[in-house]
């Protein structure tokens, strides 16, 4: 077995960065993931679903989000006795890859195809999937996460391929593949359809022009006003559709016409001028009307139905003339409406998105470079009534960041309004975090969800497994390789075009030959496959699939509750009538620390590998987990934010690990040294409480899937750990020998240590795994001597270890030596300088009772000779209370305002009755706990400090021997840092010579026993030291020369 070098660690982050190198090598060169999951074999299944990453590129800040909630939580639940499969997936098929080859050759697709051959392009593609594998893997591994590489599923493998075809012909037999024409989002630049979910991934801000165009309609012999915001749609128009609405016709005088506009839009023209209504017009008067085209390019077309009113309630009047200019070719809704009156659509583009010959005043040129010849032929003809820009939000492809159009395509579809309400049902059974994305963003979608495109035409896919006779039309859908073979009689090693395209067949008794359709599917389809196909179900792995799904657990951005969660529901439901997974998180959207999204032309953020190598994997995810992202809010990221989860947890928590092993060293001390098994000390029993409490708030927050919050727990109790514990007990740690107390709190400490290593161990796996290989290397413990802290059982919190109103005392009392700390400052007297008497003012005598176990702490710790209580509150204090805003604000709504008014003119007596009962009625409104803050603001006459929770009175009067006991402790703090800039070790006795006044001496000597005691000194002389080795100090208006020497 490989060990890990135990290295000196100081605060630099480096240092964590260097050390978790490490431990990567400590893992790989023991085998430690492997050997999990070999002896976790036979345990209980825990799946997640690992979303495959297109292998287009390298992984960015979103990547790293994601890869560490799916790997801290695989890690909690193996450690929780469940076989956690890791087998990381390739998105290989799609356009990705495609616009990637393209770019690399510098050709089109349709170019490269015809240079290189079907079967050549699709090698390219191929090839291209393993470019970033490497990289992918180092940054993988490098934050920490566990992974199978060596077992990965490839999108454009045989066995994947296979099972999406089964898929395919499944949904094909339950009558749920059909082909149509349909309105679809469409790039231009790639000259392909997609989904409705791609299409809206990727909106932007842009303006357009957006005019208001004048046609004639001589049945009323006035013009219809049309609104768009698309002018390159307009040689389509085939139709105008209006609403259920009353329409005007007004004059325009200066040009002696007359317009038709519906009456709640006419302030749209009166921005521009006065006109007078003519008279009013019902829907009914305007629909069956012609017009006359606004282009002679379709004139003959549909004659008799084309260039007519329709009426629909789609219309509306919020934007626009409440008449809308219909090109079915290009919207849904005109689609719709045309295709009910038997129009069929038009379009006078190639597939690049350019005019073509129907429009030759138009031919060749690009759709939204014709916007303004569009605009400019129109003005010509006095039909432009006004021109402007709008500045509106539009969907752009997502892969080529080009605008998206919308067109007319044929495709093969999945007839979602068949299964809604299954869908709908399934996704009931799912739980959510952040819990609105049920009904809110993904049941919304599902609820509104179409018909679902699944045919793209490219090169580099899953081929659509439906070969159609060319004589009889009659299709026939292929559900396996097998089934391939035996109807071509061909060996099939390979499933893409370049292999199947050519493969025909025969059936016996039918004429004609069937030839496979050229569409491939879209990879979205293969995304929502992956469950099954990446187990080559149901050829292979039928029981082994069919135990574990639906998957326990699903991460991903928010952009995938209209992509990858909801391809999965669609599938599940179709094939197993399940929902996909059970649980499912969102994260939401990192932007760049400027607020834009980040870029790598801009430069706006560090890279991820410079950034894991600067502060480290841990603090990297422990930042992302704290973060608003994983509440599916967008979240700036701050390199600077990583590294304050450094110093707020890994550095105080080597910190504290250092304090103990270094006075364990000392003292030889042995985890076999202390075998009582209880712990009498109070703050022994203390910090064991809120160790459980911290593994009751983990493991509550786990189970719910709430990464947020655990890392504010972890925060709390390391700051407990460190500020309170260990520096209210080093003396117990400095104690010369080694008497059972001082056992008693090695044990506590090394108990905390040990478990908060296995507590931590999904979610900072190096600092866990690094501290406990310390801890094991120097001390001998049957209980911690497993290979790695990641084999160990996950721990549960030890219900009887946890006094609930000991950790409530001990919290108290941190406000009080916070408070006695700061009365001390405001009167500018220093700790070291003891006071007579501390006051603790509270009316509840059950908080004052739990204090009093603690109060020899309080007065060591705020250097006090007693402590007093007093009950009699309104004596000190007066209190006041504000409503809880971010609990009540919209729940009262206007009422806030008037129930903050009374609630400040309630007098303290009052206030005072709602802390202890919990309840009030205020203006017909019961207050229950929480809803009021309760604060405490000292009287001027009172002498007194306080918090929201208790209030205290230090007696402040000094005398002579209050000020020379401060002064010989302060001699003690000169010499321990004396010591420390002398390097002298921590154990060293030394002999002190000091040479000073006789009236600083006489302040000395009565408390040389407690200076010697507290410096380890052995020899103590007043005498004149001379100037080699010596120190001169000043306390106060005192000089002394001090020289210390090691003894021992």
């Amino acid at each position: 077995m490989t060990s890990v070098a135990v290295g000196t660690q100081t605060k630099n982050e480096d240092a964590f960065a260097q050390q978790e190198l490490a431990i990567l090598k400590f893992w790989q060169e023991n085998r430690v993931f492997e050997t999990i999951q070999k002896q976790h074999a036979d345990y209980p299944n825990y799946w997640y679903y690992d979303g495959p990453p297109f292998a287009t590129g390298l992984p960015h800040h979103g990547h790293l989000l994601a890869s560490t909630v799916k790997d801290i939580v695989p890690r909690y639940y193996e450690m929780k006795g469940y076989f956690v499969p890791r087998h990381f997936g390739w998105d290989c098929h799609g356009i990705p890859v495609e616009y990637a080859v393209d770019k690399d050759l510098g050709l089109s697709t349709q170019e490269a195809v015809n240079k290189l051959g079907l079967s050549g392009y699709n090698d390219v593609c191929r090839g291209i999937v393993d470019r970033y594998s490497n990289q992918w893997q180092h940054t993988i591994k490098r934050i920490g996460r566990w992974v199978d590489f060596d077992q990965c599923y490839k999108t454009m493998d045989t066995p994947f391929m296979e099972s999406v075809w089964w898929a395919f012909s499944e949904l094909w037999k339950k009558d749920l593949i059909y082909h149509g024409v349909k309105v679809m989002p469409y790039s231009t630049k790639l000259q392909t359809s997609l989904s409705n979910f791609e299409a809206s991934s990727n909106y932007k801000s842009v303006q357009n022009p957006a005019i208001t165009v004048l046609i004639y309609c001589p049945g009323h012999d006035a013009y219809l006003a049309i609104w768009t915001t698309t002018p390159w749609t307009l040689p389509a128009n085939l139709a105008v559709c209006v609403g259920p609405y009353t329409y005007v016709k007004v004059y325009q005088a200066e040009y002696d016409r007359h317009i038709i506009i519906a009456k709640a839009c006419l302030p749209l023209l009166h921005q521009h001028e006065q006109l007078d209504i003519v008279n009013e017009l019902t829907a009914e008067d305007l629909v069956g009307h012609s017009y006359e085209p606004l282009f002679p390019y379709y004139q003959d077309h549909e004659k008799g139905k084309a260039f007519k009113v329709l009426l629909d309630d789609y219309v509306t009047t919020t934007d626009g003339t409440g008449i809308v200019h219909m090109a079915p070719g290009h919207g849904e809704d005109d689609f719709r409406v045309c295709s009910n009156q038997g129009i069929t659509p038009v379009c006078p583009l190639d597939m690049a998105g350019c005019f073509d010959g129907i429009a030759p005043d138009l031919q060749g040129v690009y759709l939204k470079d014709a916007d303004k010849k569009i605009i400019q032929l129109l003005k010509t003809q006095d039909k432009i009534y006004h021109q402007d820009v709008i500045v509106h939000n539009y969907p752009f492809c997502p892969r080529s960041d080009t605008p998206l159009i919308y067109r007319t395509m044929p495709s093969w579809f999945v007839n979602i309004a068949k299964i809604k309400e299954r869908l709908l049902k399934n996704s009931e059974d799912i739980s959510w975090l952040p819990a609105h994305i049920k009904s809110g963003r993904f049941g919304k979608w599902l609820a509104n969800a179409k018909d679902w495109a699944i045919s793209r035409s490219r090169y580099w896919g899953t081929p659509i497994p439906i070969w159609i006779n060319d004589t009889t039309k009659n299709t026939h859908c292929v559900d396996c390789v097998a089934t391939l073979e035996k109807l071509t009689g061909k060996p099939i090693a390979d499933l893409h075009r370049d292999h199947v395209d050519a493969l025909t067949f025969t059936i016996d008794g039918e004429p004609g030959v069937y030839r496979r359709i050229s569409e491939v599917l879209d990879c979205w389809f293969e995304s929502g496959s992956m469950p099954f196909a990446q187990m080559h179900y149901p050829f292979e792995n039928k029981e082994a699939f069919e135990k574990m799904f639906p998957a326990d657990f699903i991460s991903e951005g928010i952009d995938q509750t209209r992509g990858w969660f909801y391809t999965l529901t669609v599938m599940a439901t179709c094939l197993f009538d399940q929902p996909a997974f059970k649980h499912a998180t969102v994260n939401g959207l990192i932007l760049a620390a400027d607020g834009k999204k980040m870029s790598k032309s801009l430069k706006n953020f560090t890279p991820p590998d410079e950034l894991l190598e600067t502060h480290g994997a841990d603090a990297l995810r422990l930042y992302l987990i704290q973060s608003n992202l994983v509440r599916a809010e967008e979240q700036r990221f701050c390199d600077n934010g990583v590294k304050e989860m450094s110093r707020r947890v890994l550095i105080p928590w080597f910190n504290a690990y250092k304090f103990f092993s270094t006075y364990a060293t000392i003292d030889n001390w042995q985890p076999s040294d202390h075998t009582k098994g209880t712990f009498d000390h109070i703050l022994d029993q203390w910090i064991l409480s809120r160790l459980q409490s911290l593994l009751d708030h983990i493991n509550q927050h786990m189970q719910n899937y709430n990464l947020h919050g655990i890392v504010s727990g972890c925060c709390d109790f390391l700051d407990d750990l460190t500020n309170t514990y260990i520096r209210l007990n080093r003396k117990r740690f400095w104690e010369e020998g080694l008497s059972e107390d001082k056992k008693s709190a090695y044990r506590c400490l090394y108990t905390v240590l040990v478990e908060l290593s296995k507590t931590m161990a999904p979610f900072t796996p190096f600092m866990s795994e690094n501290l406990y290989q310390k801890i094991k290397a120097s001390f001998q413990d049957p209980n911690c001597n497993l290979l790695s802290v990641h084999m160990h059982q996950y721990p549960e919190a030890k219900q009887h270890l946890i006094k609930k109103p000991l950790e409530e005392a001990v919290q108290t009392m941190q406000a009080i030596l916070i408070l006695g700390r700061q009365q001390r400052n405001d009167q500018k007297i220093k700790i070291k300088t003891p006071l007579n008497q501390l006051t603790i003012i509270h009316s509840d005598t059950a908080i004052l009772s739990a204090l009093e176990p603690l109060f020899p702490i309080i007065q060591r710790e705020l250097n006090v000779k007693n402590i007093a209580n007093d009950k009699d509150e309104l004596r000190y204090i007066r209190f006041y209370a504000k409503l809880n805003a971010p609990k009540l604000g919209k729940q009262l709504g206007k009422d806030f305002p008037k129930l903050q008014q009374a609630l400040a003119a309630l007098p303290s007596n009052a206030l005072k009755d709602y802390e202890s009962s919990g309840q009030m009625t205020l203006l017909e409104h019961t207050l229950s706990e929480d809803d009021i803050l309760i604060y405490r603001e000292p009287l001027p006459t009172s002498k007194a400090v306080s918090n929201r929770y208790v209030t205290i009175a230090l007696d402040t009067e000094l005398n002579t021997m209050l000020l020379a006991e401060g002064m010989a402790r302060e001699m003690v703090n000169r010499i321990q840092k004396l010591r420390k800039s002398l390097d002298f070790e921590v154990q060293n006795r030394i002999k002190i010579s000091i040479e000073c006044s006789d009236a600083f001496r006489g302040i000395l000597t009565p408390h040389l026993d407690m200076i010697q005691h507290e410096t380890l000194c052995l020899d103590w002389t007043f005498e004149t030291v001379g100037l080699d080795d010596t120190t001169e100090i000043h306390i106060d208006e005192h000089k002394a020369i001090l020289k210390l020497t090691i003894i021992s």
